[in-house]
């Protein structure tokens, strides 16, 4: 079966890979300039490469050269248009992480960690020029534990991704292909994050900041805190019991040794600061 592919980043990388030795023929693979890994595999399989933006028709050329029978989409950071959905013989399809039609858009399983999911997954579906919104054609859940970050997620997405990906060729090549439309009314959308928009709010709820720590740690940009002009970056923090006066402030340092801030319905204890020598001490307020 003849492939081309629209990766970035590291699943990408590992999907390209796992594809490969599983023999597929590789005709073309997409991706941009930051995906520097992607880049040397394509170059080191001789395979041929379009680097950036493909919309507006900058891939006339390689859809003139290549005709391939199914357009995969893993992780790929651009919108794209008609002309490569239109490319392949047989099928283009994306995998996207979540259970579709809930969490369309930009890192979906960041957003369900925010939003306290116990559960999310991965889908297969239908490439369209509309975002996220083809018809389903396989899905697979993926349990969220209780300390899991974002990085924890894409781990367990990078075990599921191939399995996924294998049924969908396998039901292409024997033609026993469904697909289920997705409900609208059912769809939820997310916009993309950017590393600003993890500042935290010592006015939210606990369990709200925990899940949002936890969501954006390392290897994310990560939640972060300010102290005057000083940005702090937190990568872990835990429920605790150590008590606190109703009229203090959210965010307020009620011990530095350990460190433990207020916030409106308990105490988070921090106990991961990414690479900073930064000392606390009772009474600084964090915004």
């Amino acid at each position: 079966m003849k492939l081309a592919l629209l990766l970035s980043g590291n699943l990408g990388l590992s999907m390209a890979r796992y594809l490969y030795d599983r023999d597929y023929n590789i005709e073309a693979i997409l991706t941009d300039k930051n995906s520097s890994q992607i880049l040397d595999f394509a170059t080191s399989k001789n395979i041929k490469l379009f680097v950036g933006n493909p919309r507006k028709g900058r891939c006339e050329k390689l859809i003139e050269d290549v005709k391939p029978e199914v357009l995969i989409s893993v992780n790929y950071l651009f919108l794209i248009e008609n002309d490569l959905i239109q490319w392949p013989s047989k099928i283009a399809f994306n995998v996207h992480g979540s259970l579709l039609p809930k969490y369309r858009g930009r890192t979906p399983h960041v957003w369900s960690i925010i939003n306290n999911e116990k559960v999310t997954g991965i889908t297969a579906h239908i490439l369209d020029e509309d975002c996220d919104a083809g018809d389903i054609l396989q899905q697979k859940q993926v349990k969220i534990e209780k300390n899991d970050t974002g990085g924890d997620i894409l781990k367990k997405f990078g075990l599921q991704y191939p399995k996924l990906i294998d049924k969908v060729l396998s039901n292409i090549n024997s033609n026993k292909l469904q697909r289920i439309q997705q409900d609208e009314s059912l769809a939820t959308y997310f916009e993309k994050r950017v590393p600003e928009d993890g500042k935290i709010d010592w006015n939210w709820q606990k369990e709200r900041i925990r899940n949002w720590v936890r969501a954006q740690s390392y290897p994310y940009p990560g939640a972060f805190t300010n102290f005057g002009d000083q940005i702090i970056i937190i990568d872990e923090v835990s429920f605790d019991n150590y008590g606190f006066r109703q009229s203090m402030k959210n965010g307020e340092v009620i011990s530095a040794n350990p460190i433990r801030i207020k916030t409106p319905n308990g105490v988070l204890l921090i106990k991961k600061i990414r690479g900073q020598d930064f000392q606390f001490s009772k009474g600084m307020l964090l915004k």
